[in-house]
């Protein structure tokens, strides 16, 4: 039943639909993305002195925003979605993401243009907030279904299952690979790797979530530069190593997104298994278009919604762009994409044959990049999903803070879950969120582009 409720949310018009918003933004706000990267570079490095309402900074909101971007959907989702439709997936991937790049601006200005500040100072934003108030009052009901839908996601798929899953596979594959210490629970037999690191990992999660947006904003601004940096690091020097079988690496992705390489299923339908999930897991790493990022960008300290929209932007250029990519290199120029392999064991073996180390130095750098980057995502989107609890409920603290006992609790229980029905669960929550945010991009685009237009004259 997941799988056919996969299938359906993910065809291809949900592709037509992401592809279309983001061409459709690229082309009204005239390639901002390759136009104003300079500009957006600038924005972020250089702090404005403003008294205008606001929680975090530039930079700090990008770090969360990244926190819950840079996860497993750019270890193990890069993995699944080359191990399923094949190399060509990782070319539909980047450019769901060239395009994903307008539209991530697009939803952050929104974020901004239309946020409110609480009674208390502190700040309500995000898709809820500029479906309701730029689209009108009549389209609340859609504000609710993305709100809806956005718990969902964080509660039931991206925000816990898929992280936990991703890391007690990392810490399995590292410490018991062999299965030899497990563990009867729930009627399944576990290693008691997975056991400990989840109990682990679920209360390092509760004592962080409990200090709210400013402790997840420290901790991020820590844990994202320094992982991001070591794990790049690492692919880097599998491409170096293997620089030889790049060229026939780059032929082979471009043949496979075209179904050049196709099997028995003809030409059509590899290129259309390529194309969906290259989409499906690049959105699910990116969240460009998913209204998710919004959330985070509303709370920046800044008067300027078009200047926060180009430091967002930023957020899909790092995550997919560099990371995202240098992880599909890497796996296709070792092979291990065609090995049988499955999830974070893909990426694992990537790095065993690629890296000049021992096999368990290079198991152990892996591991030790997802778990960092799964738990700032875990924390990360914490913060997402209680901004949409917080809306669908009226602000009512009571509920909020039961959806986050709810929410450690999926932690907990993630690692039990199967691989394939948790990322299945991840994808059809993504898919339910984007199409509420993508109608209210593409209801109020007249307002970003005359805005954006604005905003650029003044900058000369």
């Amino acid at each position: 039943m997941l799988q056919k409720a996969d299938e359906i949310i993910w065809g291809i018009p949900m592709i037509v639909l992401i592809l279309a918003v983001g061409f459709y933004m690229t082309i009204r706000l005239q390639g901002i993305q390759v136009r104003q990267l300079s500009l957006a570079i600038r924005n972020l490095v250089t702090r404005e002195k403003t008294k205008e309402a606001g929680e975090v900074t530039a930079f700090a909101a990008l770090c969360t925003a990244l926190s819950a971007t840079i996860g497993t959907g750019n270890i193990v989702g890069v993995a699944t979605a080359l191990a399923a439709g094949g190399p060509g997936a990782l070319f539909w991937m980047v450019a769901a993401a060239a395009v994903g790049t307008a539209t991530k601006y697009s939803e952050c200005f929104l974020a901004v243009r239309y946020r409110k500040v609480a009674k208390d100072g502190h700040i309500l934003g995000g898709p809820f907030y500029y479906i309701e108030q730029g689209m009108g009052k009549n389209w609340r009901w859609l504000a609710k279904l993305f709100a809806f839908f956005g718990a969902g996601a964080g509660l039931l798929g991206i925000g816990t299952f898929t992280q936990i899953n991703g890391i007690t596979g990392a810490v399995n594959n590292f410490f018991d690979p062999q299965n030899q210490w497990m563990v009867n629970l729930f009627g399944r037999d576990y290693s008691w790797s997975v056991v400990i690191s989840g109990i682990l990992l679920t209360i390092c999660v509760a004592l962080v979530l409990i200090g709210g947006l400013q402790r997840i904003s420290g901790v991020a601004q820590v844990l994202v530069p320094l992982m991001a940096a070591a794990y790049v690091t690492a692919t880097m020097l599998i491409l170096v190593f293997h620089y030889r079988e790049i060229p026939a690496a780059l032929m082979l992705i471009l043949q496979s997104a075209f179904g050049l390489k196709a099997a028995a299923g003809g030409t059509l339908a590899a290129m259309l298994a390529a194309m969906q999930k290259g989409v499906a897991r690049g959105i699910f790493s990116n969240e460009a278009g998913l209204g998710s990022a919004p959330i985070a960008a509303a709370a920046v300290r800044t008067k300027e919604p078009a200047a926060q929209g180009l430091v967002s932007m930023l957020g899909t250029v790092i995550d997919t762009g560099i990371i995202c990519t240098m992880t599909g290199l890497a796996i296709i120029v070792t092979g291990t994409w065609d090995m049988g392999l499955d999830g974070v064991a893909v990426t694992a073996r990537a790095f065993e044959i690629g890296l000049p180390f021992e096999p368990r130095v290079s198991s152990f750098l892996l591991m030790a990049c997802l778990v960092c980057f799964a738990f700032t995502t875990i924390l990360g989107w914490n913060y997402y999903s209680e901004k949409c609890m917080e809306y669908l409920t009226g602000g009512r603290r009571q509920a909020v803070e039961a959806y986050r006992r709810a929410y450690i609790a999926c932690v907990f229980i993630g690692p039990f879950m199967t691989v394939s029905a948790v990322w299945t669960i991840a994808d059809i929550f993504n898919g339910l969120m984007a199409i509420p945010n993508l109608l209210a991009i593409a209801a109020l685009s007249n307002v970003i582009v005359a805005e954006t237009r604005e905003y650029l004259r003044k900058q000369g």
